[in-house]
């Protein structure tokens, strides 16, 4: 049976501005991912960034791809969820909220990030973005960054969490007491 389970102690918050201590977690397998990416789907809204960070195949898109469709589906839409790799950004109407869904391997630095449109949604829509460290400055200190790390099998993925905004305390609080160590 797959499982999501915490690897770490009950967190502190952190001070404000500076990082929190990394939350752990184990993905077992790419169902475990999505488990993971529905929880976050019911609970985002506008204005919430979540970064993603992880080597190629590390399970970001996979994450972004099962957040969107969720979150697609409780809209009663249903739509094909690319990997925006080529066209840098795809946008989806979630009913009650926009989603951006941006990946930004292709781009050399934050300069380029500016032409999509992105800081401005930041503010407005859920955004998720691959490759965060192209943001540079951009990066919004509000946002939650989320490290995927290949695990012990090829299934298995690794999974940190960092926060500075306190906001995102009570948010690791519920994920861990819901999820639990036996999704």
């Amino acid at each position: 049976m797959s499982s999501l389970h915490p690897r770490s102690a009950p967190h502190s918050l952190p001070r404000p501005g500076h990082p929190s201590a990394p939350i752990r977690l184990t993905l077992a397998d790419p169902a475990a991912t999505e488990r993971l990416a529905q929880w976050f789907a019911r609970r985002l809204g506008p204005g919430d960034v979540v970064l993603l960070e992880g080597e190629i195949g590390a399970g970001k898109t996979h994450f972004a791809r099962a957040l969107i469709q969720s979150r697609l589906a409780a809209a009663g839409r249903a739509e094909e969820v690319p990997s925006p790799t080529f066209t840098l950004v795809q946008t989806y109407d979630a009913g009650d909220t926009e989603i951006w869904h941006a990946d930004l391997y292709r781009l050399t630095g934050p300069d380029e990030v500016e032409e999509l449109g992105l800081k401005a949604a930041f503010d407005t829509a859920i955004c998720l973005v691959e490759w965060p460290d192209r943001l540079g400055d951009l990066a919004p200190a509000s946002a939650l960054t989320l490290r995927f790390r290949p695990g012990a099998d090829p299934d298995m993925r690794r999974l940190e969490l960092l926060f500075a905004d306190l906001r995102w305390g009570p948010f690791i609080d519920a994920l861990l007491s819901d999820l639990g160590p036996n999704v």
